[in-house]
């Protein structure tokens, strides 16, 4: 059986199932959960895998859920999908846009959205692997189904892992995941080699000394130095970096004080850093905290600054070879919709699971957005403008072809492994 044969006899029961998962879709999308909180998505997910045949683990890191459906001797494929929301208020006006609240890590009460679609990500595996498993003859081998908590904070692959994740399913020969991006809905888009960046997030705390706002030869500001620290960091891509060295560094928050005037003790910076390879991470970091100490030394602030790294995500570096295999399957699939995409400066914690199996993976794009409005924007040149991007209130996937070409390229992806004579799981 070929590969577009076993898929047409897969994809054959997608349209008996279209409209009831477009009920979960809506009803996840309703109902969404912040990291680590994902006890209904992980129940729902749970409940359908089990329907379905597959054996099912629950409760892995928290709340992450596997199923591992067996279907005779051949390749182990890990499919994955992230479950959790955002601390978003949700602007989309849907008719089933979320209302709900929950209370984050921190204690504070927030909205809740699933503004970056990860609601999307569940439908679409929890169709493929209904699908697949309503279609034995169609492939062999192994399919394991892992819906993973917490892609937001960038901890739930490491707690899965840490929770003996790499024990409990069989050893995947390959690892395959997918996330909804801006661009036309109908597309998928692969890119071999690197994709997604790392990720590090770092807290600058610089000490000054207070004193009142009409007295400023009293005091060493430290809004000053931190305001001397936002400018100099900007040189580090645009002046240490090589046109060829792709880099971000952004200052996403800045805190000191209390009133006009008073001048405060201290100054805290978030600062979120974006690299590709670890060379030009550890020269990034390093200028980082080069510039750091050489602003508070120039400012004669009254310590050292605490430079404290916090969470880090890896960089999605697809696998060459996988990449093409399934490159060449989602232009068979998918004609001049498959595409090849350029490199992206978001981030995840998909890359651990892959890495602590030492498996070959690759990692797609799901076009989401509107296809007439995307191209009524791309002939303004307002495309950055008027298509809603991941985490804006805005942000919501087309329901349909959006959904379909999700199930599509989960399935196409996975049977380009399963049923392959020769391949057999370790």
């Amino acid at each position: 059986m070929t590969l577009k044969d076993s898929a047409d006899a897969v994809l054959a029961g997608l349209g008996a199932v279209r409209s009831e998962l477009e009920e979960v879709y809506k009803d996840l999308h309703a109902h969404p959960e912040l990291g680590h909180q994902e006890h209904r998505a992980a129940a729902g997910a749970a409940e359908r895998l089990r329907n379905c045949g597959y054996r099912v683990h629950e409760g892995i890191g928290g709340t992450g859920v596997i199923g591992v459906l067996a279907n005779g001797e051949g390749a182990t494929v890990l499919l994955r999908a992230d479950m959790d929301a955002l601390p978003v208020l949700e602007e989309t006006g849907l008719p089933y846009a979320s209302t709900a609240e929950a209370t984050d890590a921190s204690g504070r009460r927030v909205p809740v959205a699933h503004a970056c679609g990860h609601d999307m990500h569940v439908t679409c595996l929890l169709g493929a692997a209904q699908l697949m498993a309503a279609a034995p003859e169609a492939w062999q081998g192994t399919l394991v189904a892992l819906f993973q908590p917490a892609e937001e904070p960038g901890d739930g692959a490491d707690r899965m892992l840490t929770d003996g994740l790499t024990d409990r399913v069989p050893h995947p020969d390959v690892v395959f995941a997918q996330h909804v991006l801006p661009y036309p809905a109908g597309q998928v888009g692969t890119r071999a080699g690197s994709f997604l960046s790392a990720a590090d997030n770092v807290k600058i705390t610089v000490h000054g000394r207070g004193a009142h706002g009409s007295a400023p030869q009293a005091a060493i500001d430290p809004v000053v130095i931190a305001s001397m620290i936002v400018v100099r960091l900007q040189t580090i891509v645009s002046r240490e970096l090589a046109a060829t060295q792709p880099a971000v560094v952004t200052v996403g928050s800045v805190q000191a004080g209390t009133s006009g005037n008073v001048i405060p003790e201290s100054a805290e910076l978030l600062v979120n850093v974006r690299t590709y390879d670890d060379e030009t991470r550890q020269a990034v970091l390093a200028a980082l905290r080069r510039i750091v100490d050489a602003e508070c030394d120039a400012s004669g602030a009254t310590r050292a600054p605490q430079i404290e790294e916090g969470t880090r995500f890896p960089p999605t570096v697809n696998d060459d070879g996988v990449t093409r295999e399934v490159s060449d399957a989602f232009a068979a699939m998918f004609g001049e919709r498959a595409v090849t995409i350029e490199m992206q400066s978001a981030s995840e914690d998909f890359s651990r699971i892959p890495d602590a199996f030492g498996t070959p993976y690759t990692y797609w794009a799901l076009g989401c957005a509107d296809p007439d409005a995307y191209q009524a924007a791309r002939q303004r040149g307002t495309v950055a403008q008027e298509i809603a991007v991941n985490h804006s209130p805005r942000f919501a996937p087309v329901l349909q072809p959006t959904l379909d070409t999700g199930v599509q390229a989960l399935v196409t992806a996975a049977l380009t492994h399963l049923g392959k004579p020769g391949r057999t799981s370790r």
